[in-house]
């Protein structure tokens, strides 16, 4: 990690600390936002498919075999990688528990009709959110087909029948299920750490959401490249309210509401 990344990460942590506000809501006056952190923040218990994912995840961590992958994204430390282990990669890049429970919580609230995931990986946050809302349709896109195979296995080991992998570019998948029609109601952007590629798709994704449509996007202080697309984010013409719980970046589409942002301590 060189110097200013590292000044970057630490200056955006310190000013997390010292100006996030509580999650019991304390001090925010939005009717709204207090009923989402106190509500979906806040809410932590271990449901009873936790331990089904977190089997998952433990199986995996003892996985020894090697993936010929093209590239893992800005969560693994490095680029074109050619061969890695399994293990490695769900040491390195999955989700968290604590932030898998918040995406679980996230998909109960806002999930249906349609979850949109970008960057399958091994599929442990695809899980989460499979199991958040098991009503909902799940799409979630990988560019590693070696990835998709592992993370297609998982889930059907969990006996989750409500996600659907595709395979490919995320530019040439986005456009499939754009042209599905379909509304999303919670869309979890991960897996290319860029600012270019992840304003062009929250741009696609906008155009397509309505008002009750939320978007997570993941390692918002992870580069220079995603703070900047995170500042940029929060000033498009169609959002209203973001949060900032330092990892991730929440946006929403709320109608009549003053375009505000809150640094949320999770």
């Amino acid at each position: 990690m060189d110097a200013d990344l590292f000044f970057l990460r630490v200056t955006c942590y310190l000013k997390y600390l010292f100006f996030s506000g509580s999650r019991k809501g304390h001090g925010i006056h939005s009717p709204f936002v207090f009923d989402f952190v106190t509500g979906v923040l806040a809410n932590k218990k271990d449901p009873e498919w936790l331990l089904m994912v977190e089997k998952v995840r433990k199986k995996l961590k003892g996985d020894g075999r090697i993936l010929e992958v093209t590239d893992l994204g800005a969560g693994y430390e490095g680029v074109e990688i050619k061969s890695v282990k399994i293990s490695d990669i769900v040491r390195s890049s999955a989700v968290p528990k604590k932030f898998g429970i918040l995406l679980s919580n996230m998909a109960r609230e806002f999930g249906r009709p349609l979850i949109i995931e970008f960057g399958t990986s091994l599929g442990i946050s695809t899980m989460y959110l499979a199991c958040g809302c098991s009503g909902a349709r799940v799409l979630t896109m990988e560019g590693s087909a070696a990835l998709a195979e592992v993370a297609a296995g998982n889930f059907k080991e969990a006996g989750l029948a409500n996600i659907e992998i595709m395979t490919g570019s995320f530019d040439e998948k986005l456009d499939e299920i754009i042209e599905m029609g379909i509304r999303p109601g919670l869309v979890f952007l991960d897996g290319n750490h860029r600012k270019e590629p992840t304003l062009n798709y929250f741009s696609k994704i906008a155009k397509i959401s309505d008002p009750e449509t939320v978007v997570i996007i993941d390692d918002i202080n992870y580069s220079a490249e995603m703070h900047e697309a995170w500042s940029l984010i929060k000033e498009h013409e169609k959002v209203s309210v973001t949060i900032d719980i330092f990892r991730m970046g929440i946006v929403f589409f709320r109608k009549g509401t003053f375009r505000q942002s809150y640094l949320i301590r999770y």
